[in-house]
């Protein structure tokens, strides 16, 4: 069944990218061996950075479950994840990752995300894009109420 879940993944991937609606990624997103949600990359069809096929779905399942949280779902993407779907497939609390190419394979046609890899680890002052702090004070103030706040929605 599992193989089933990628295989749709991978058809996704090669269908959108062939209709050109973004470069060669899919995903499906899958909750008690259904599968609920699906993306592809999107990226140069929504002139949208954050399009990828994983993000898509996520967006998709949440919408479809009404929840932000993806507890109790498995994402199978036809690629490895980049480090900004891998965030989100936490911060969906997705429970497991099945994967086919590899980061590896998709740097070598020409989708590299090594650079962004290297930056993440990097202390803030050292990054390649200049990062300044403004307004902590003020800032805080907003975290101050939203720990006092009795009614939040803890995520």
């Amino acid at each position: 069944m599992k193989e089933n879940f990628m295989l749709r993944a991978i058809a996704l991937s090669s269908e959108k990218m062939k209709s050109n609606n973004g470069g060669p990624f899919g995903a499906v997103i899958v909750k008690d061996n259904e599968i609920i949600a699906e993306g592809w990359n999107q990226v140069t069809s929504s002139n949208d950075p954050t399009s990828h096929a994983e993000i898509v779905a996520i967006r998709s399942a949440c919408a479809k479950l009404n929840n932000f949280s993806l507890n109790g779902c498995e994402i199978y993407t036809s690629c490895e994840p980049c480090p900004m779907c891998l965030s989100a497939i936490y911060w969906a609390r997705i429970e497991k990752i099945y994967f086919a190419n590899t980061k590896e394979d998709a740097k070598n046609v020409g989708f590299d995300d090594s650079h962004i890899y290297t930056q993440v680890s990097l202390p803030v002052n050292m990054r390649s894009i200049p990062s300044l702090q403004l307004l902590r004070n003020e800032a805080n103030k907003v975290f101050n109420e939203w720990e006092m706040k009795n009614d939040k929605v803890k995520y």
